[in-house]
């Protein structure tokens, strides 16, 4: 953890992450877990592997913020700690209002329909009325 001193969140903070880290435990072979669970945790059988760490990051109600990075750095994991399907290993993450994230490439969204009919698709899944997709669809179209 760096030598900066904590800080509260900014009140207007949708998403705050600070540290943030997960681990998971790698066994070599199956019946490791076993062995380890028998020896109560006495003779760990397993290695560490975080897939995330050191993550912190302050985003603003009504930033719109992507997560890029290669195959296997981490960024499914970070989005699924933020909206909460996966527990950090440590550090904190507080959310305030509704999160959404789009966990993988195309989620959400039928070839077989146009532009316009994915976004009512899911404006509807997000729980927009008719009239909040018809004041928004002009910038979503944008």
């Amino acid at each position: 953890m760096s030598s900066e001193t904590a800080r509260e969140p900014d009140p207007q903070a949708a998403i705050y992450c600070r540290d943030v880290g997960k681990a998971y435990r790698l066994y070599h072979r199956p019946e490791d877990r076993l062995r380890e669970l028998l020896s109560f945790g006495r003779r760990p059988r397993h290695r560490l592997h975080w897939a995330v760490r050191g993550v912190s990051l302050e985003i603003r109600r009504g930033e719109a913020v992507a997560v890029i990075g290669r195959n296997g750095a981490g960024k499914s994991t970070l989005l699924q700690m933020i909206c909460g399907t996966l527990t950090a290993t440590r550090g904190e993450v507080r959310t305030h209002g509704r999160i959404a994230p789009l966990l993988a490439l195309g989620a959400g969204f039928n070839p077989e329909f146009t532009g316009r009919e994915n976004v009512t698709l899911n404006a509807t899944v997000l729980g927009l009325s008719p009239g909040e997709l018809r004041d928004r669809l002009p910038s979503i179209l944008d």
